[in-house]
């Protein structure tokens, strides 16, 4: 069953899902093994536990194919927007939580894309208003990217 939280965001944007599932030793080999099956990359992944359960945050490369999988093997899921950022160099961080602060734009989590060819890193992250934040992001200069940059 999936719930589609996405909202009011431009097209193309950078598609997250959020697969929850029983904290059991496998069931991320099993979400990641489906999507390789069908020739879906992960591209960035991170997973809060619990006890009893777990939440997989992962971006692929199609999130159509990925989001037919998913509901065909029943997973619960959600699809929700990232702002992705790309990073040329360590030094950037701190430039980019200070534009985020001046802004007063609150972080909710964040992690970094397994390493893209062209070799620079990629965050992505969830905020408070992403919209408002790709605009920061944009007059700070920094290279923001939509799902078509990180797709096949």
């Amino acid at each position: 069953m999936s719930v589609k939280t996405v909202s009011g965001h431009g097209g193309d944007a950078v598609v997250q899902f959020s697969v929850f599932t029983p904290n059991r030793v496998g069931r991320l080999h099993e979400v990641v093994k489906l999507l390789a099956s069908r020739e879906v990359h992960v591209l960035a992944l991170t997973v809060l536990d619990t006890t009893d359960s777990s939440i997989l945050r992962l971006v692929v490369d199609d999130p159509e194919r990925a989001h037919d999988l998913l509901q065909e093997h029943t997973f619960a899921f959600t699809e929700s927007h990232l702002v992705a950022v790309e990073m040329s160099s360590p030094q950037e961080l701190v430039r980019l939580m200070s534009a985020l602060l001046s802004a007063e734009l609150n972080i909710h989590y964040l992690y970094s894309f397994i390493p893209s060819p062209g070799g620079k890193s990629i965050l992505g992250l969830s905020m408070d208003d992403n919209e408002l934040a790709e605009q920061v992001l944009k007059r700070h200069q920094f290279v923001l990217l939509k799902q078509s940059d990180i797709s096949r």
